[in-house]
């Protein structure tokens, strides 16, 4: 990750740091929507998913974006 994307972070708040982990844990969200608002690009909230979930909730969190690669370029 590069110094820029760890300012972004820095910069966010709880409450943003809050919204976008619901927003990528939700199947209807995708990771457009979430640059979009927020200016993270996916491997960044990857990155920020991997940081805040516990090890197991984000390897389920991987393996079902991964599982649904194909249909997430239609909704994440």
């Amino acid at each position: 990750m590069n110094i820029k994307a760890k300012n972004i972070f820095k910069d966010l708040s709880d409450v943003d740091l809050s919204t976008i982990i619901e927003m990528a844990l939700s199947d209807q969200t995708s990771f457009s929507d979430i640059q979009l608002q927020y200016g993270l690009k996916e491997d960044q909230v990857k990155e920020l998913m991997r940081k805040n979930l516990k090890k197991g909730s984000y390897r389920s969190w991987r393996k079902r974006v991964k599982a649904f690669s194909y249909r997430r370029e239609f909704y994440k």
